[in-house]
């Protein structure tokens, strides 16, 4: 019998009696909030967890709960990961493939939001460097590890900007923390479109999700200033910030990478966009709050974007 999911469903409700014992998965950002609660949840069911972040005290600190509550084969190890740096991205894919360790699933966890204006160690504008291209060249380099799924964490930011591929870094477009966000958000979603394709014939999918309004330290860029401007674009919207940006529990915003990465079938979510445990449908109404904006599924769209990732990153995959 098929259990349904939705919006109100943890990470714990979506497997419940789901054995993960022998099965390997790489979260990204395990230092806080959604990584760490992913981790915990997937190693209570008895996967073991590799766990990558720029900061390793703190992730140690943040995965307690994981070595505590993991079952029996499950538990974490933790590898250095700092997505702002190529440098570092290339340092920890190189360890991975040293080792030889094969994954059943990756998920793309780690990210920033709504920064200031600033750059990566390699240059590029913070948001998407972070969010798309430090996850673009360490998943593409450590793809041949990936066995059977990769989930990107996109977000309901994505229905605000589609990926500008003649101005990335916001050389010549006027800067928006939130228009940056949604870029780099959407980029993640024509990630996972474009990889899906690339490894489909060898029994690997890929898929994005969108957690939901969660409150996490991803929101530590949001200043006074930015929340009354934000604010204010909304009333106009009709639209209500503060329902949108705290509308689930951390449990409950894990529960749709899970669910896509471990429960749904491979054809369902494969190059696909999800919410709420489901697939999301395409809407292009202004003002949606629900579904995903076609461009960020286009398959067009995705492969420009895996050709100007690969220009600006110098590397072939």
């Amino acid at each position: 019998m098929t259990k349904n999911f939705g919006a109100t469903s943890t990470g714990d409700d979506v497997l419940e009696g789901v054995d993960l014992s022998g099965r390997r998965v790489l979260v990204t950002g395990v230092s806080a909030g959604l990584g760490a609660e992913t981790a915990r949840v997937l190693a209570a069911h008895g996967a073991y967890i590799v766990g990558a972040a720029r900061d390793l005290t703190k992730a140690e600190r943040a995965t307690k709960a994981v070595r505590e509550q993991a079952a029996k084969g499950g538990g974490i190890e933790l590898v250095e990961l700092d997505l702002a740096s190529l440098k570092s991205v290339r340092a920890c894919a190189d360890t991975l493939n040293k080792a030889g360790k094969p994954f059943d699933v990756v998920i793309a966890n780690a990210g920033v939001m709504a920064c200031p204006l600033t750059k990566t160690a390699d240059g590029f504008e913070m948001q998407f460097g972070t969010n798309h291209l430090g996850h673009f060249v360490f998943v593409n380099r450590i793809a041949s590890l990936i066995k059977q799924r990769l989930v990107t964490l996109s977000s309901s930011g994505h229905r605000g900007s589609d990926v500008n591929l003649d101005d990335p870094n916001f050389e010549r477009t006027p800067y928006t923390e939130f228009g940056a966000y949604g870029r780099s958000k959407t980029a993640q979603a024509l990630f996972a479109v474009e990889f899906d394709r690339r490894h489909k014939s060898r029994g690997v999918r890929a898929a994005a999700v969108h957690p939901g309004g969660i409150p996490t330290e991803l929101g530590r860029h949001m200043t006074p200033e930015l929340k009354a401007r934000i604010d204010e674009m909304a009333k106009r919207a009709g639209r209500d910030v503060a329902k949108m940006m705290s509308s689930k529990t951390i449990a409950q915003g894990v529960a749709t990478s899970i669910w896509a990465g471990f429960v749904a079938s491979a054809d369902e979510v494969g190059a696909r966009f999800c919410e709420d445990c489901h697939v999301a449908a395409v809407n292009n109404e202004p003002g949606a709050q629900s579904g995903v904006r076609a461009y960020a599924v286009d398959s067009e769209n995705a492969k420009a974007l895996w050709a100007k990732s690969e220009a600006m990153v110098g590397e072939r995959f």
